[in-house]
């Protein structure tokens, strides 16, 4: 076996032009999706206190600007959440025709065409007046989300938001089938060729606290841990993929991402045929703003760094609230 003096793996970091040459993992724009918040009655956009440089934006050409810049850049995919002017108990708002979502979905479509991959978070939680992510009902003296029929609302939130012109809907609700009702709406409806790319592995994390701020949906009672997966369990996310993909799903995803790295190799094992995103959520990305804002961290670096171990460990898409500023940067050259 050759061993040093002979063997000397600092040879191969020597510059930055060697570390590129044999750099295993590597991260493109293609590789981003972009999350934007859409808020009905607003002019100009809001910013979101617990999220630093991230902004509420009504659905004009404040967003449409927004998203040329992002464009520019490199960003070629989105994924939307709508905030409503109103909500209710069966998230009306989150199907109507001319809701937050359909109408700025059909703004992007008549601006860009088919130059951006337009992606729509499909639940129940900002819409409904609880914020839980399904249809609440009172048994036993105690309150509990309905799996089966809050199947029948998200088939009816996936099909709007297909007609408006969604590229991909995007499942979160962690209901039980939820993949499958929405597969069996679209395509009875002729919407055969919209993706699905469903949240298949998510967490009931502490890190979608800023997110809550954002999009107004924390529930009015209760958790969220009857139905998000527990934080203790890895082996699960390998069931809860495989049904999804049996049920149809095209793309899946494990959320949160840089605090469930062992869980994106764990899935990414197991189905190396499909594509797996990685959602980098609103906590992930405040604790490094945060961070960065009071000086105790590099965020640019830290920023890379764990984009990349994100990808290292076998996510394919990224969905980042730093997606814009990763896309300047790798215009830039990366700095490792």
């Amino acid at each position: 076996m050759v061993t040093f003096p002979v063997l000397r793996p600092r040879r191969l970091r020597k510059s930055k032009l060697v570390r590129d040459l044999v750099s295993e993992t590597s991260i493109s724009q293609n590789d981003l999706v972009l999350p934007v918040f859409i808020k009905e009655n607003i002019n100009e956009p809001e910013q979101i206190a617990s999220m630093p440089g991230i902004y509420r934006y009504p659905p004009n050409d404040k967003l449409i600007n927004y998203l040329q810049d992002s464009y520019e850049n490199g960003i070629r995919s989105v994924i939307l959440f709508g905030i409503p002017s109103y909500k209710d108990d069966i998230a009306s708002s989150a199907y109507d025709k001319n809701g937050i979502i359909q109408r700025a979905v059909r703004i992007i479509k008549d601006s860009f065409k088919d130059k951006i991959i337009v992606i729509t978070d499909e639940c129940t939680d900002e819409y409904m007046a609880n914020g839980h992510c399904g249809l609440v009902k009172y048994t036993n003296g105690c309150y509990v989300v309905d799996n089966d029929e809050s199947l029948k609302i998200h088939a009816k939130i996936a099909l709007s938001q297909a007609e408006a012109g969604a590229d991909v809907i995007a499942p979160s609700s962690m209901m039980d089938g939820v993949v499958r009702a929405i597969r069996d709406a679209l395509d009875s409806a002729g919407y055969i060729d919209t993706l699905i790319l469903s949240y298949s592995v998510k967490y009931a994390s502490v890190m979608y606290g800023p997110f809550r701020d954002a999009a107004y949906s924390k529930p009015a009672f209760g958790d969220r841990r009857g139905y998000q997966m527990d934080p203790r369990n890895a082996f699960e996310a390998i069931k809860e993929a495989r049904l999804d993909i049996e049920e149809g799903a095209d793309i899946l995803m494990v959320k949160p991402a840089h605090t469930y790295l062992d869980v994106i190799r764990l899935v990414k094992d197991h189905f190396p045929e499909y594509p797996l995103a990685a959602y980098h959520v609103s906590g992930e990305y405040s604790m490094i703003k945060a961070a960065a804002i009071n000086g105790w961290i590099d965020e640019k670096t830290a920023v890379l760094e764990i984009t990349t171990a994100i990808k290292r460990a076998g996510a394919d898409l990224i969905i980042t609230y730093y997606a814009n500023d990763i896309a300047r940067w790798i215009k830039d050259g990366v700095p490792f």
